[in-house]
């Protein structure tokens, strides 16, 4: 319809509303009128709406009743969200809606992708160190969901794009949690002994988090990190097709999770670089956390380092190979932090001494 016969036919419902005693009056307050978005080879995605006065996203936000951002705002309306985060650089990131739209098309079922019957009966000591490593990791993963649901709903709606991303993490964790949940009962064991993840280094701190950045500080930048790294290298203790499918599929959705507060942190040092010193502080206290979970054995979760010994070294009487090997990822996590760092715009702390100096060690020996 072109705009001529738009206007005539608003005309036309005018009258007919004035004819008829109705109150049409929300037809003058809408938002930016006339805009036609069209599918392209890859469908319709959320970046192809950003369009116009829609994607336009303000610094400050005083929506407090879950308006659509662009819409008009009525008059009256009540304040349904209890909105926290209403400030785009407290939870904003450039690819939001790029991290959206990948997570949407790759997800997967663990009751259908994950080839179960290739799993075949393992030595006892394989079979245990498996079942605990997974108790482990489907404790770790309900953190992970966890902690950003209790975030969504305090994001003003006008920064829906890292919100609705937020939405896709707490699906993913999901998955993984009962992934491996899965995997435990799988193969004639069962759950070991609950993790003591409240006092393993950064994993417990993730909860008393007070500011969104510092959140994703914990979560995304140091926690989930890790684990990334752990997902990266199951090949070298997955013991059949199951297991190493189940670590690559943890893995790709775990790597946007570790992207989305990468490119937060990234946002946040270069429009706010008044802001650096106390990212820097939650980075200390991360990097804390993170020589205590691996260093510290009261802080270390309960039995999936040695689990993970025993299942790199291929059995406990070759629990000193496996060992070696453990600390050969450890190396590779802290490796993979520094990138993270660098990457985030706060790589000055590797150069002027300000990194935790027993977690560097792990680099050196």
């Amino acid at each position: 319809m072109t705009t001529n016969g738009s206007n005539e036919s608003l005309k036309a419902i005018k009258s007919y509303a004035d004819d008829n005693d109705l109150d049409l009056g929300w037809l003058d307050t809408q938002g930016e009128w006339g805009i036609r978005v069209k599918p392209d080879k890859r469908g319709m995605t959320l970046a192809d709406i950003q369009t116009g006065s829609y994607g336009d996203v303000p610094d400050k936000s005083d929506n407090m009743t879950g308006r659509p951002r662009g819409a008009a705002a009525r008059p009256g309306a009540y304040r349904i969200g209890g909105y926290q985060v209403r400030t785009k650089s407290d939870v904003w990131l450039n690819n939001a809606a790029a991290l959206y739209e990948e997570a949407l098309q790759r997800q997967w079922s663990s009751a259908t992708d994950i080839p179960w019957h290739t799993i075949k009966p393992l030595p006892d000591d394989i079979e245990r160190a498996q079942c605990q490593l997974a108790t482990f990791l489907t404790e770790v993963e309900f953190v992970a969901a966890d902690v950003p649901a209790k975030w969504v709903a305090t994001i003003s709606p006008d920064y829906f794009e890292p919100r609705m991303f937020l939405i896709t993490q707490i699906m993913d964790e999901s998955r993984h949690l009962d992934v491996f949940r899965k995997r435990a009962f799988a193969n004639g064991g069962g759950l070991m002994q609950r993790p003591n993840i409240t006092t393993s280094g950064v994993v417990g701190s993730i909860d008393l988090s007070r500011d969104f950045t510092e959140m994703s500080s914990r979560l995304h930048i140091s926690g989930e990190g890790a684990v990334l790294t752990i997902f990266r290298m199951g090949e070298f203790f997955a013991y059949n097709e199951a297991e190493k499918q189940m670590y690559r599929l943890a893995a790709q959705d775990e790597s946007r999770h570790v992207a989305f507060g990468v490119m937060h942190m990234r946002y946040l040092a270069e429009t706010e670089p008044e802001r650096m010193e106390e990212i820097h502080t939650y980075i200390d206290e991360g990097e804390r956390g993170l020589v205590a979970g691996a260093q510290n054995p009261a802080a270390r979760d309960t039995g999936s380092s040695e689990a993970l010994a025993i299942l790199l070294g291929g059995g406990i009487n070759h629990y000193d190979e496996g060992y070696k090997k453990l600390l050969a990822i450890r190396r590779r996590q802290v490796k993979e932090y520094v990138q993270r760092i660098k990457s985030a715009g706060f790589g000055e702390r590797f150069e002027n001494g300000r990194a935790n100096p027993e977690l560097m060690q792990y680099l050196s020996d």
